[in-house]
């Protein structure tokens, strides 16, 4: 884990704590559903997405850091994404068939079934190599509202190249994992959810 001193280090740790993951599946989660034709229908389907994307996902990463599986929050060691990455899916995935049985509206499946094809892209690339999470997840949000939404919202893209400047300056990635992570995220995610939708 990176040691905190400088401003810079501090202001890093706290664009990468507030734009985790988890904060980012939040917002598009809510901010799709808020955009439904039915809008209290689509946030009742972004509780369902967030328990399952975040939720879930979050209590198992504390479990796993009280256990000593791994060391914070962000799973900073590569070979211990192998293992939570497919836990995260399966989470996910029970989302999804209960989307399918209960009949949620079209976009927010789409939504689950983009973060399913980004956590699938994703994991064989960390077989090898440090990607990029955070700007994997950013990426693909923007894309997804950018697309779902409003064209403006590819206006928050600035947001991502923060996330990727915290990742290095923390050392926890290279230049080159934020880029891939930017590139799969927006790819995968915009491309899936557009498909579908």
């Amino acid at each position: 884990m990176t040691t905190i001193s400088s401003p810079e280090n501090r202001t890093a740790r706290a664009v990468t704590d507030g734009l985790e993951p988890k904060n980012v599946i939040l917002a598009v989660c809510l901010a799709l559903g808020a955009a439904q034709d039915d809008a209290l229908v689509g946030l009742a389907w972004a509780v369902h997405a967030i328990v399952f994307a975040a939720v879930i996902p979050m209590a198992y990463i504390k479990y796993g850091i009280r256990s000593g599986r791994w060391q914070d929050r962000h799973v900073g060691q590569r070979e211990r994404r192998l293992h939570l990455i497919p836990v995260i899916m399966t989470s996910v995935g029970v989302a999804f068939a209960a989307m399918l049985i209960l009949d949620a509206p079209s976009q927010m499946t789409a939504l689950v079934v983009a973060m399913m094809a980004t956590l699938a892209a994703i994991l064989p690339v960390t077989a090898f190599w440090k990607i990029s999470v955070h700007t994997s997840v950013s990426a693909g949000a923007i894309a997804i509202l950018a697309v779902g939404v409003s064209p403006w919202w590819a206006a928050a893209a600035p947001l991502v190249a923060l996330i990727g400047w915290s990742r290095v300056a923390l050392r926890d990635h290279t230049p080159g994992q934020v880029a891939a992570g930017t590139a799969l995220g927006a790819l995968v995610a915009g491309g899936v959810f557009g498909w579908l939708t």
